[in-house]
């Protein structure tokens, strides 16, 4: 293949590489967007979480060692095991692995950075200080009580009162959108900013692992967020959605919840997946085997994980028809599993060497051992027979944590071994890792086996202390063992980290890998982005990291004086043009500081300093977004005779693609929320219209907010057609903009007008609360919808929007149009069923 650039590049491209992606240097440090530094840290915080909940693990251990114990009381055994689980499920398990996608994906898809460097910061810091908060809370007796599940009736007011429950609904759920901000970036980095060549076909395993592990989210993730949402609402203003006696049901908790928790189990376990595809290969020096059908296999388990949320539902009262489904479906993923599973082993037999029994090696084989001693276990628990017995018991602790600890640990550990000499200078040490790897290992099955047997033996999960003349005491003392033991190992890689851990560029592919990722890299990531022309380019090309370093391939300096990194086509991977992207600044964490200030301050019911707080996040947030639409630079030559334009709108442009993934979640969450009315519309048909009062409201109001929506959107439509010329500062298109936001307001206000005309009171029945809530989500929509107007209005005024720069009215534009349809479809559901079919 004949290289884009012949000969030594200048030096000077070097040096401007080097200036414009230099990483900033003291306090301010805390403003960097490369993604080195910044999932660097996003790594180490997950790790501190990690940590300080296992903390947590070996007290409520020691209080189980032995019966009749009194080390701690109830009351902070049951806040102990709150913020264990959702510290271990919400601030680690996904965060961690997310945050490998921040740091890895860039080299391994040889981009300068994620096209959204900003987002990522963002999401990372309000990360970092909500989860810091809500840790904090187990310090002054404020730590939530009711599970890292937090199942109504035990969290409603009358049963948990104060501010307890509330940090967990606004504090988690908050950071849920933080997850959902790295997700909308994984989808577009991963099929917009791979190098040119890089097919899908030839996507790292990790790459194709991370983009299905983001769509999960999108369409997980906003159930729990919809579910917390319900919860507050209920704990601070009293509408009933999950109160009985006024037709709610606490048994919609669980579905919204458990559709969001079941397949997490398969967010966390997926990534680590894709990063034992990538570590084996190596380990064993041949070509993955089977990579097609791993491909398949992870789709397919991303798809089936969300038909199986009942499988933790069998003991609620479900249909038997829909427990044999659930229970098929439940088996039935571990297909996919097994292809995995059995496509490592024949790597590992076709290799070119024998398996190198390095740390990561040990950390695999460990992973392999557990995780499929947990799914053994986990398809007995979707028998639904054998689930009636185990459930709720400690059988099904063991299991859970053999499937979240041996599908999502060992492989992190693994990963931290394999993959530091990217962000350290020294490779850690070998003979300190082992000592890690063994300690972990058998320390985590010393711990974790008994749990079986005392679960068989009928000993109930969430409880704090147990009769010593159970019987129990002996297999509880020796998993408290194995839990320090596990501790132990943990302490051994954290001196390992102390040791030998150095900020700076480590070894040059210490363990002879194939992959993109161990190219020679700096602050700029790679010094030139190459043509892809295979899975394993380092193998079959060895000449490739000199060529790559000495600039020979696209993109060897910066020609537009800032960063930026090469767009490609989402299939094929060819050259469309080229972003630029910002640099360091203080605004993405300024709007992480006020926005996590906003839901904090929420919780302890200061509403207007949180409000203050607000208004000064969605400050920050313009100004950072006014940075960002810079001016076309006309077209910069990449190398190889190929130009590629600047600036891109429209169906080829990054930012329309966030766009519709960020329509999508907001799709997620209606979809969520239609669920719900429908669920309880079916229960408790007695509260529901038309066989309650009040009468609905005349067909006029429905009538007259549809003619709104479609009227706003006619707007849009025409202010799009009316944009200026390049060089011409007025036109019609800003009052358009504005008349076009009022009426998506009116729209709502008409709907919500008619409902209070009729007397029906949210806090009267369940009916009420849901007719209401669908006014709420929609003007959520229309709020944000309000502001990319008026923001596109004030772009326009200053001459920043025309024909050809015209971002920000298309994105303002889509998202105004689905605002619109989820109005339509909601005045649809509220005003069409049951009312008009009885």
């Amino acid at each position: 293949m004949p290289l884009p650039n012949k000969g030594p590049r200048p030096e000077h491209e070097l040096e401007d590489l080097k200036r414009v992606w230099a990483t900033p240097k003291g306090f301010r440090i805390v403003t960097a967007v490369n993604n080195t530094v910044v999932g660097t840290l996003y790594i180490g915080i997950a790790f501190l979480f990690f940590v300080l909940a296992g903390i947590l693990a070996l007290v409520m251990r020691t209080q189980l060692a032995v019966g009749d114990n009194a080390f701690v009381g109830q009351d902070l055994y049951n806040q102990l095991f709150t913020v264990h689980g959702t510290t271990m499920m919400f601030l680690f398990a996904v965060p961690a692995v997310e945050a490998l996608g921040v740091m890895l994906l860039p080299q391994m898809l040889a981009a300068r950075d994620l096209p959204f460097p900003r987002l990522s910061a963002f999401a990372i810091w309000a990360y970092i200080i909500g989860g810091l908060v809500f840790f904090s809370t187990i310090f002054y007796d404020l730590a939530p009580k009711g599970g890292w599940f937090m199942y109504p009736p035990l969290t409603l007011t009358e049963y948990s009162p104060g501010d307890n429950a509330d940090f967990w609904l606004l504090g988690i759920g908050f950071i849920e959108i933080s997850a959902i901000a790295g997700a909308i970036e994984i989808v577009v980095g991963v099929l917009r900013t791979r190098p040119p060549g890089m097919t899908l076909a030839r996507m790292p395993i990790f790459a194709w692992a991370m983009l299905i592990f983001a769509a999960m989210i999108i369409f997980a993730f906003p159930a729990v967020i919809l579910a917390t949402m319900l919860l507050e609402i209920e704990r601070a203003f009293g509408w009933p959605f999950f109160t009985a006696e006024l037709g709610g049901d606490a048994v919609l908790w669980q579905h919204l919840f458990w559709f969001f928790g079941h397949p997490e189990v398969y967010i966390i376990f997926l990534p680590a997946a894709g990063l034992v595809s990538m570590m084996i290969p190596t380990m064993a020096q041949t070509p993955l085997v089977g990579y097609r059908l791993i491909v398949v296999a992870l789709i397919a388990t991303g798809f089936f994980s969300f038909g199986l949320w009942v499988h933790h539902m069998f003991t609620t009262g479900i249909p038997a028809l829909s427990l044999t489904f659930f229970s098929a479906a439940s088996m039935a993923v571990a297909i996919p599993s097994g292809i995995q599973v059995f496509s490592w082993i024949a790597t590992i037999a076709a290799g070119r060497e024998r398996l190198r029994l390095t740390v990561p090696s040990l950390f695999i084989l460990g992973f392999l051992f557990i995780f499929t001693l947990g799914g053994l276990t986990g398809v007995m628990v979707a028998i639904v027979p054998f689930d009636l017995q185990a459930h709720d018991s400690y059988f099904v602790v063991a299991h859970f944590h053999y499937v979240l600890v041996g599908g999502m640990v060992f492989p992190l550990f693994a990963t931290f071994y394999y993959w530091a000499p990217l962000v350290s200078s020294r490779m850690l040490s070998e003979r300190l890792g082992k000592w890690a790897f063994w300690l972990m290992f058998i320390g985590f099955n010393v711990a974790f086996f008994p749990m079986h047997i005392t679960g068989l033996a009928g000993m109930p999960r969430r409880v704090w202390t147990y009769p010593s003349n159970m019987g129990w005491d002996v297999l509880n003392t020796i998993s408290t063992v194995g839990a320090f033991t596990i501790a132990a190992g943990v302490l051994v890689f954290i001196i390992d980290l102390f040791r030998n851990f150095r900020f700076g560029n480590g070894p040059e592919n210490p363990w002879n890998a194939g992959t993109l990722e161990f190219l020679p890299n700096d602050v700029y990531s790679t010094r030139s982005i190459p043509r892809v022309t295979s899975r394993d380019p380092l193998w079959d090309r060895p000449s490739l990291s000199r060529e790559v370093e000495e600039g020979l391939h696209y993109l060897p300096g910066a020609p537009t004086g800032g960063r930026e990194t090469i767009v490609t086509s989402a299939v094929e991977a060819e050259p469309q043009y080229v972003i630029q992207m910002p640099g360091p600044s203080w605004t993405h964490l300024a709007a992480a500081a006020f926005t996590a200030a906003f839901f904090l301050l929420l919780t302890i019911k200061q509403v207007t300093i949180a409000l203050t707080c607000g208004v000064l996040a969605i400050a920050a947030c313009l100004v950072w977004t006014w940075q960002l639409d810079k001016p076309s630079q006309g077209e910069v030559d990449i190398g190889g005779g190929i130009k590629l334009p600047t600036y891109m709108t429209g169906p080829l442009s990054h930012s329309w693609w966030a766009m519709v993934v960020l329509m999508l979640v907001a799709a997620s969450l209606y979809v969520s929320y239609f669920f719900s009315y429908l669920y309880l519309w079916t229960v408790s048909p007695e509260v529901w219209a038309p066989a309650g009062s009040p009468a609905p409201p005349s067909l006029l109001y429905p009538l007259g907010s549809a003619a709104m929506f479609v009227g706003g959107s006619a707007l849009i439509l025409w202010a799009g057609r009316r944009l200026p010329e390049e060089g011409r500062s007025w036109s019609a298109t800003p009052l358009l903009l504005v008349a076009a936001a009022i009426l998506i307001v009116g729209a709502i206000g008409l709907e919500v007008l008619g409902h209070i005309g009729t007397g029906l009171d949210p806090k009267a029945s369940s009916y009420g609360a849901m007719v209401y809530m669908a006014a709420f989500l929609t003007g959520q929509a229309a709020f944000a919808t309000v502001i990319l107007c008026l923001f596109a209005v004030a772009r326009q005024v200053t001459g920043q929007l025309d024909r050809r720069r015209r971002v920000t009215f298309d994105n303002a534009a889509l998202f105004f149009y689905y605002t619109s349809a989820q109005g339509l479809f909601g005045l649809v559901l509220i005003h069409g069923f049951p009312r008009l079919i009885g």
